[in-house]
Parts: structure tokens; sequence; C-alpha cells
């Protein structure tokens, strides 16, 4: 029998591998990059220059994440952080530090900022914070840069390609609403009017994106605040139940939301794409199942102090818990990177139910 030509072998065995790669590579480039627009759920350092109450710059914060405390509100990877990593992009720069240390922009920024609300004045009383009003200000800026980077149609195609999340809302409720000794709002609007309030306002920021170029928007949800270990704690709620009144406000906010995001791709043609995030389903189907999830804590946090560990959060060199990974919630606001990574698996694969009109995957392909 003829022996194979061994250089012919060793050829089609590297070609295969090149075609291999190239599809590898193919499949991470989903995104040229990733806009982040939000509030602690999504913050990734940008408060760690500011001056305020709402950081998280300090241990045991980021005790599971490679590199410490970093300002993100989690033991981990925050759902941008997960979601990043299925698009096949490196971690974000928060602005201030493209500012600050000139950090790479080509990848996408982070503008997320703790604290921060829809209406600038969600928060105030947590002391600076980039509202979204300052976040698209922001976002401006980073524009101005790239513009200095790449000619005016390259510069076109690349903010068309891109990825905007915007995960906001929460401390417009948790930081304003519900404050009535603070902020005058639950006293001059009744829930729906106050969620148009909130609605109108999302909507005219998001057409300023849109006017600057951005196209494709993943709009987050606000999640079940009701449920928070805070508000279980501080709230007037059954043993073991979410406190009702705060979650039927929040779903009040986020039905006008699906209906924004129906007006925008009415409004808009194609390569725009808004979605519409639905963080708050997700969360409510881990914390009805959570053994499918596995999680066997549901209402408290794994780092704080008081009734469900939720009255004082998480403050410096505290002891957390050790099965941080059975935990959904890791302080009383914010969940634990196990849950962080669950809705970013959601979101970028999952059906209309976590995602609508389609998922973060076939966004890119869009």
């Amino acid at each position: 029998m003829e022996k194979p030509n061994s250089g012919l072998v060793e050829k089609t065995f590297l070609l295969i591998i090149s075609i291999c790669l190239i599809c590898v590579v193919v499949e991470a480039e989903e995104f040229p990059a990733m806009f982040v627009i939000g509030d602690s759920l999504v913050d990734c350092g940008n408060n760690n220059f500011l001056r305020s109450f709402a950081r998280s710059d300090f241990m045991p914060y980021g005790i599971d994440f490679y590199a410490g405390p970093t300002g993100r509100f989690s033991n981990g990877k925050t759902i941008i952080d997960f979601l990043g990593d299925l698009v096949g992009l490196p971690l974000l720069p928060p602005f201030e530090a493209t500012i600050t240390f000139g950090r790479d922009i080509l990848k996408g920024v982070n503008y997320a900022s703790a604290a921060a609300g829809i209406l600038d004045e969600s928060g105030r009383n947590l002391g600076d914070r980039f509202s979204l009003s300052q976040q698209v200000e922001n976002f401006k800026s980073t524009l101005s840069q790239l513009k200095r980077k790449m000619d005016e149609r390259k510069l076109e195609e690349f903010l068309g390609k891109s990825l905007v999340v915007m995960n906001l809302g929460s401390n417009d409720y948790i930081n304003n609403y519900l404050i009535p000794s603070l902020y005058p709002n639950s006293s001059r609007y009744n829930s729906q009017d106050y969620a148009d309030l909130l609605i109108n306002h999302y909507a005219i920021h998001i057409t300023v994106l849109h006017n600057l170029g951005l196209r494709k928007f993943l709009l987050a949800a606000v999640g079940p605040l009701g449920c928070l270990p805070n508000q279980i704690a501080t709230g007037v709620a059954p043993p073991g139940k979410c406190v009702a009144f705060i979650n039927d406000m929040v779903e009040v906010f986020n039905k006008k939301l699906i209906s924004l995001v129906d007006q925008l791709n009415a409004n808009h043609t194609k390569p725009s794409t808004f979605v519409y995030g639905n963080t708050y389903g997700v969360f409510t189907d881990i914390l009805n199942r959570p053994d499918d999830y596995g999680f066997s804590e549901t209402d408290k946090g794994c780092c704080g102090i008081g009734k469900n560990r939720g009255q004082i959060t998480c403050l410096p060199f505290a002891m957390p818990c050790f099965n941080r990974d059975q935990y959904i919630f890791w302080d009383a606001y914010h969940p634990t990177q196990a849950f962080n990574q669950i809705v970013a698996q959601r979101a970028y694969t999952g059906g209309l139910s976590d995602c609508y009109p389609m998922n973060v995957k076939q966004m890119a392909q869009v």
C-alpha cells in the first residue's frame, strides 16, 4: 500500500487548524465594543473617583475577583463582566480610568455609577454620582476621543455594531421614591405617573445616544426590589415573603419599559435594535426555584449586619459567608457573582421570556 504523503497530511492538518481558529475568532467578535450605562449593579469602579458613600473599593468586596476590590458591588464579577466573556470582549474600563489613566476605549467603556438614577436627583442622599444625563455626557467625551482614532465611515460602522447595555431605575425607587422624608416624589406622583416620568426621561436620553450613532440597545428591567435583604429587613412583609407593594411599583415601570422598547423599534428602522432584558423575570424565577440553580439562601446577604444581614450593608473588612455561591445576595442590595453569571447567560441565549424581542446573541447577528 502506498504511504500517504507526509507533507500533504501536515499541510491539510494545518489548514483545518487555521479554519477552526478563524471560526473561533469570528464567533468571539460578536460586537466590536460594549458601552454600559447604569448603576451599582454594573458599576466597575467609577465611584472610586467620586465623593460618595456608595463605594465598594474595599474588602471583602471583590473577595472572589482576581483583582480584589475594584469598585464592583459584588464578591466577584458583575453581569457585565460575564456578558463580556460571552460576546468575546475584555473587562471594560470605568470611564474615569479612561480619563485619569488613559485606559483603552476601543473595546468599550463602562459609565455606570453607584446610586445613579434616571432622574438627576436620585441617589443624592449618598453623595456624588454620575446620573443618567451625566453618563450620556461622559459618552460624548469618549466619542470625541474615538473621532481622533478612526475616520467617519469606520466610526459609524463601529458604533452601529457595538452593544449598549443600560441598567437604571432601581435608585429612582430605593434612593428617591421610597424615601419620602428626603424626596417629595411619592406625594407628587402615584406609581403610574412616577413610572411615566421615569420612562419619559429615559426615552429622551436613549434617543440622544441613538442620534450619536449607537444602534443596538439592551435595556434591563428593574429587579424585584421588594425582595432585597434591605427591603425585607426594613419593610413590612410576612416572614419569608417579599415586600409586595414595592414589587408592584417596579412592575408598573417594567411594563412601560416594554412598551417603550416596542415604540423605539417601531420608530427606528433596522439596523437599530432595542431589546428588553427581563431581569425581573429571571430574578423571580430563581427566587421561586432556588434549588434548581444551586442556591440555599434567598433572602439574606452574604455580607451585612442586622436582620437578614440587610439592615446595614457590607462594611470594610467585614467577615462574609463562606458558601458564597449558595447565596443569591452578596450584600443588602446586590447579588453574588453566582447569580450574575446566570442572568448574563439568560440575556445571551435566553428565550423571549428573558429577552424581548430577541436575545443578545441574536442582536449580534442583526
